[in-house]
Parts: C-alpha cells; sequence; structure tokens
C-alpha cells in the first residue's frame, strides 16, 4: 500500500493537479480499473433469475 501523500497506483508523489494520483496515466488507469469491474464492494450475491423478472415485470423503475 502507498504511503500516505504518495499516488496510489504507482507510489510516486502526489502531484495537486491529479490529486490522488501524481499524473493523468495513474488517474486513467485508476479510471479503467473501475470501468472493467476490478473495484467492486461486497456484498450478497445476486441470483440473475431474480434480475430477469424484475426486468419483465418493470421493477422498481419509475421510468416505467
Amino acid at each position: 500500500m502507498a504511503e500516505a501523500g504518495a499516488c496510489p497506483i504507482c507510489g510516486q508523489p502526489r502531484h495537486a493537479r491529479f490529486r490522488p494520483f501524481c499524473s493523468r496515466r495513474c488517474a486513467d488507469l485508476d479510471l479503467v480499473k473501475w470501468l472493467k469491474g476490478d473495484y467492486a464492494a461486497p456484498g450478497e450475491p445476486v441470483d440473475e433469475g431474480d434480475l430477469a423478472g424484475e426486468r419483465s415485470r418493470g421493477g422498481d423503475d419509475p421510468r416505467r
């Protein structure tokens, strides 16, 4: 784990412009991790069948 004041991706000193990262590159690498689903909050497993049923009923989506 990076020390306080260090970029969480590479460990180099942080740059105020890209805080908490050191560069645009490290900020972009972090964004890619989020978009790929590498970061996830723990939770209960979701049954795919339950999701399909909600879609067909309209679920709680107020847009329907």
